[in-house]
């Protein structure tokens, strides 16, 4: 079910790792980010999408994993955007997202997953205001509504996982994960609202607490040390 958590801003959950899908109210209609995660849910998510009696417009994807990749033939043949490098990394890394799609969710139509367009410069039709980073994956992007206080992060700032990083570029992902953190939390200043990827959505004070916790996980890894940090994911 979907859950309005700002003005023309839905979230809906998923079981499997508290996947969040959210719907946004564009100028000429519904923006999905993320959807997810099973066809099951899909096609229930089509019927709540259904029941706000707007058109899917396009679609947006946050970062180039497999479960962001996601799309059910229902919500329409629109544009599925992500920033370019994103875009890119979904391209090359298909076949392996359809895989991983097959193997780890039931009922997914794998002939959409990561079909992905560059999003254009004045990222339209996708409201709002686009901050990139390479924090945990290749053009990861987090979508700025500050009209309506709402921050779409991806997956980052979870209440339910730990900071992910990259394993694909060890050597500087916790420095480019602090730095997207300091974005992340300039563009705050005008939300009250983050929906993460994965977890709860975050209110209020809670905004401030993700920032910390995940500040505090990055630190500890600085200084060689075990994180004491109990979200699901957390290092064996």
């Amino acid at each position: 079910m979907l859950k309005q958590v700002a003005d023309g801003v839905w979230v809906r959950q998923s079981e499997w790792v508290w996947s969040n899908t959210t719907v946004v109210r564009g100028d000429d209609g519904l923006v999905l980010v993320d959807p997810g995660i099973n066809g099951a849910e899909l096609d229930q998510l089509a019927d709540d999408v259904e029941q706000l009696g707007l058109p899917v417009v396009a679609g947006f994807c946050t970062h180039p994993h497999w479960d962001h990749l996601l799309w059910h033939p229902r919500f329409g043949d629109v544009p599925r955007y992500a920033t370019p490098a994103a875009a890119e990394v979904a391209t090359e890394a298909r076949e392996r997202a359809q895989a991983m799609a097959a193997e780890s969710a039931s009922g997914i139509p794998l002939d959409l997953v990561a079909l992905l367009t560059p999003l254009p410069a004045d990222g339209s039709p996708v409201p709002g205001e686009l901050i990139e980073h390479d924090a945990h994956a290749v053009g990861h992007a987090a979508v700025l509504l500050a009209d309506r206080g709402v921050l779409i992060a991806g997956d980052m700032l979870s209440d339910v996982l730990i900071p992910l990083l990259d394993p694909r570029r060890p050597d500087g992902q916790p420095a480019a994960y602090r730095a997207a953190l300091d974005r992340l939390e300039e563009a705050t200043r005008h939300v009250d609202v983050v929906i993460p990827g994965h977890g709860a959505v975050a209110e209020g004070p809670e905004v401030a607490a993700r920032f910390a916790v995940d500040r505090a996980y990055l630190d500890a890894l600085r200084r060689g040390e075990e994180p004491a940090d109990e979200r699901w994911g957390k290092r064996r």
